[in-house]
């Protein structure tokens, strides 16, 4: 077996007449592969081996220009430390140890075609990079002012040739040698920003905040998702030439020579020229590379440049009409008039396009109102001011400067509030954006409507930079974001415009009511912002707040009922003993208000009761009373239990009603009848739990009432009549309905009502029929009735 040395790895062979090379890019991925210094130590620690050569070395002095072809790149093992041994049963045979080695073209196929989810991105990160680049420079020249004497300007210009679809950008920074473009360039994954922030930090005077943003060193490569061909041209103020690195999308190698032409001489920086793959030319537009600037770049600290066309409008003369001509040379007195149009001239320049500066890097108390407000409209696109904003900046464990806002309206309408996915945050990490797609990561579903900008300089991001990683700095973001937005909306509620705060509930009530629901963590926070009407203010809707401050003394409970309307609710049967005792009822009157409500439990250590369920206690009981009426009419409660049979679960005395007969209330723990009417509704509603959740009905009846004492009467003298069995169907058919649950049987339900009507309204407005001769007769007797004498009596002894 071949035997190599730790500082050896195996090399390959290149087909045909080339030469045998090593490949630089290749070479630096693996952790033990040689370095310049390295080749130039003794000749024992600089041979290479080919596993196709029986161990002939091939020396070579000049690693950076070896270029190796990467189908053959094999591991190369450690020697063992332990002593050889002349007999194999003395000791175990060594261990060998192999080392990961990475194929440079399965690996860039990866990057290009797996990590970014979307191509365009590759200008952000080029312009990351070269943001990197400039801040580099900025910091070296604090201390080596030389650094920076040959371009003063610290710029981003970014050019665009639709026509050969070529795009190319060109920055001012630091740039690279030619080491320096083999360390970064040639190996995969190799970060010259990580590295100089490592310095950075190792370094004790170099204090102060740092902006740079490539950390993972793959950020370059995301250049051959559009191109095929990439150059790079450096000049770095370290080094007196100029180099040029060249690579395809689909080779394994590069190729780093020396630039000689004069006329792409730079004076310091980097240039990238992209020649864009067929199907990507579009990407060459000189107005899509701007939208993509404004985009992910518009905060990025140093100006950005495009190449844009433009135009202005002048003014040029006319050639006069032949026939005119020769009418004005007739008479040579008359002075003739230039006439003049105007025209756009077109002409191309430098723009700078990120002209917006990130107003949340300010201090809060310099910037305005109006500012706020214009940072709004242009980054969200919206041409109304928003309700409030909210400006900090959060410090500590987990450091991020964040601008919420409320907007106005709703845009997605009031309805939807489901759709969790949003474009309402924008993220960035170090002023450069990226991304607004998020799925609750950032906001929870029922504040989807808040919109904002989010600035952190140490979030846990994927490679790409596309997606937010789940992490506890990201759970402790996410609590400050939301207890930034209650305050913001906090806010709106207290404020002296009454108006602002039913605007937002208008367009976003439904959301916090959702909340309610999903996030039990912040009910104390989600509970004082709601808002429903009540019997005592049905035009004007309260806060829960205001409900507890109107609450009677001995009052313990806050009462809530669920209907469809305001209208329906306060015509409820159930409020008739609570309006007598002036006792504010909830009118919940939207689908989802009941749900909430349940969600909430208690507010102020006040219990939410529905009034619509069974064992309602007004704190009113009277035992003496009860006991008698109890007494008075229990068996005939038995007797109308027995005869609606399983249509209730039982007959009780009410304690609610004062005027109405009786009413149909749900048992304790299960659905009222605004929810059975809800579930019913649903498209995909589950029949059997349907059957299952309405459960118990209890009927009360009113022992008040005069219909139940006739009732009370019929069971007492006649348990089996007819028309008292009749009466109890019907009785307990119109309190079905009055209590808002729906009969079973309409149809028979509207025979049973128009049964009564014809018993009730028999003979009421018309007589019967008689013959012609009877009313003859009948009118003759009249007539002599009318006609007859009054004769007074007369007292005869005292007595008349």
């Amino acid at each position: 077996m071949l035997r190599l040395s730790k500082r050896s790895v195996s090399s390959f062979l290149r087909s045909g007449d080339r030469s045998f090379r090593v490949s630089s890019a290749a070479t630096s991925i693996s952790r033990s592969s040689p370095s310049i210094t390295d080749s130039k130590r003794g000749e024992s620690e600089s041979r290479w081996y080919s596993s196709l050569t029986n161990g002939k070395c091939m020396k070579n002095d000049s690693l950076p220009h070896l270029n190796m072809k990467t189908n053959w790149f094999m591991g190369y093992r450690n020697e063992s430390s332990a002593a050889a041994s002349d007999s194999a049963s003395q000791a175990p045979p060594p261990v060998e140890k192999y080392e990961y080695q990475a194929e440079v073209s399965r690996l860039m196929n990866l990057i290009v075609n797996s990590l970014y989810s979307n191509k365009e991105v590759f200008l952000r990160e080029l312009i990351s990079n070269a943001s990197d680049a400039l801040d580099k420079l900025r910091y070296l020249s604090v201390t080596n002012p030389e650094l920076s004497k040959d371009a003063a300007d610290l710029d981003i210009r970014i050019y665009a040739d639709k026509e050969n679809g070529v795009i190319t950008l060109t920055d001012s920074g630091i740039g690279m040698t030619r080491q320096e473009l083999v360390d970064c360039l040639g190996t995969i994954a190799q970060s010259g920003t990580a590295k100089f922030l490592k310095a950075l930090k190792d370094n004790k005077d170099a204090g102060g905040d740092n902006n740079l943003i490539g950390q993972f060193g793959v950020g370059f490569y995301s250049a051959f998702l559009v191109a095929d061909r990439v150059t790079v041209s450096t000049k770095s103020p370290k080094s007196d030439k100029q180099y040029v690195w060249e690579s395809e999308a689909d080779s394994s190698s590069y190729t780093i020579k020396e630039e000689t032409d004069p006329q792409l001489i730079i004076p310091r920086g980097t240039r990238i020229t992209l020649h864009l793959k067929r199907d990507e030319k579009g990407y060459a537009d000189p107005e899509r590379i701007q939208k993509l600037v404004k985009n992910y770049s518009q905060f990025v600290s140093f100006p950005i440049y495009t190449w844009q066309e433009k135009g202005y409008t002048k003014e040029v003369e006319v050639d006069d009409d032949p026939a005119e001509s020769k009418k004005d040379d007739q008479d040579d007195q008359t002075e003739r008039k230039k006439k003049t149009k105007k025209v756009v001239e077109r002409y191309w320049d430098w723009e700078l396009t990120n002209e917006t500066q990130p107003i949340w890097l300010r201090n809060s108390k310099e910037v305005t109102t109006e500012e706020y407000n214009e940072f709004y409209r242009k980054t969200f696109n919206e041409y109304l001011d928003p309700l409030a904003s909210s400006h900090f900046t959060t410090e500590g464990e987990v450091e991020f400067r964040s601008i919420l806002y409320v907007p106005p309206v709703s845009p997605m309408g009031k309805d939807d509030v489901v759709n969790q996915k949003t474009k309402n945050i924008r993220l960035y990490v170090k002023r450069v954006f990226i991304s607004d797609d998020f799925d609750g990561e950032l906001f929870p579903r029922y504040l989807s409507f808040i919109k904002g900008v989010v600035d952190s300089h140490d979030l846990p991001l994927n490679v790409s930079r596309e997606i937010l990683q789940e992490s506890r700095i990201v759970r402790i973001m996410k609590k400050r974001l939301v207890k930034k937005a209650f305050d913001m909306i906090l806010g709106i509620s207290l404020s002296e415009n009454r108006e602002d705060y039913e605007k937002f509930w208008d367009n976003f009530g439904k959301h916090l009511k959702l909340g309610c629901i999903e996030d039990r963590e912040n009910h104390k926070r989600i509970a004082p912002l709601l808002r429903f009407f009540s019997s005592q203010s049905e035009n004007d809707m309260i806060s829960l707040d205001e409900y507890v401050e109107n609450m009677k003394a001995e009052q313990k409970a806050i009462y809530y009922i669920a209907s469809d309307s305001v209208t329906s609710a306060k015509n409820a049967p159930f409020l008739e003993k609570l309006m007598e005792k002036e006792l504010e009822v909830l009118y919940l009157v939207e689908p989802i208000d009941e749900v909430a409500i349940q969600s909430l439990k208690s507010y102020k250590d006040k219990d939410f009761i529905d009034i619509s369920k069974e064992d309602l206690d007004l704190g009113d009981k009277n035992e003496e009373k009860e006991a008698a009426v109890k007494k008075e009419f229990g068996q005939t409660c038995d007797w109308i239990k027995k005869r609606l049979g399983d249509k209730v679960a039982s007959v009780q005395i009410s304690s609610r009603l004062s005027s109405s007969p009786c009413v149909l209330v749900s048992g304790k723990f299960g659905w009222s009848a605004n929810m059975e009417r809800l579930m019913k509704a649903q498209a995909g509603g589950d029949t059997t739990s349907l059957e299952f959740m309405k459960g118990r009905r209890v009927f009360e009846i009113n022992p008040d009432h005069s219909i139940i004492k006739n009732i009370n009467a019929a069971y007492k003298s006649n348990p089996n009549d007819e028309d008292a069995m009749r009466a109890i169907d019907l009785m307990y058919d119109a309190a079905l309905v009055s209590s808002g649950f729906t009969p079973e049987n309409p149809a028979e339900l509207g025979g049973k009502i128009y049964e009564m009507m014809g018993i009730a309204l028999s003979g009421k407005w018309s007589s019967p029929e008689v013959q012609p001769q009877q009313q003859h007769m009948a009118h003759s007797h009249n007539a002599e009735l009318l006609e007859a004498e009054v004769v007074e009596p007369v007292e005869v002894d005292g007595k008349k």
